[in-house]
């Protein structure tokens, strides 16, 4: 068929899950006691119950987490279809 397209090496701050990540970051650091506290982060209506902190962090690093293994798979896939491409 035609020659396809050589694929562009994978960038990590274009995965959003690191955005996302950072995201969250932020929103736990504002939580803080000595900043905002857990009400600054409360949504409108939410139960009221503590370590809402603690879950947010937890959640930014699931996020990093998982941007960091969806980056290696998409280098490791970048650089075995580059392997490929070199040998034919």
């Amino acid at each position: 068929m035609g020659r396809q397209k050589a694929p562009k090496t994978p960038k990590w701050y274009l995965n959003s899950s690191f955005w996302f990540a950072a995201m969250l970051l932020v929103v736990a650091i504002i939580g803080l006691p000595f900043l905002g506290g857990e009400d600054a982060i409360r949504d409108p209506g939410q139960k009221r119950e503590s370590g809402l902190v603690w879950m947010y962090l937890a959640a930014a690093a699931l996020m990093a987490f998982n941007g960091w293994l969806s980056h290696q798979h998409a280098v490791r896939a970048f650089e075995e279809s580059s392997a490929q491409r070199k040998d034919s």
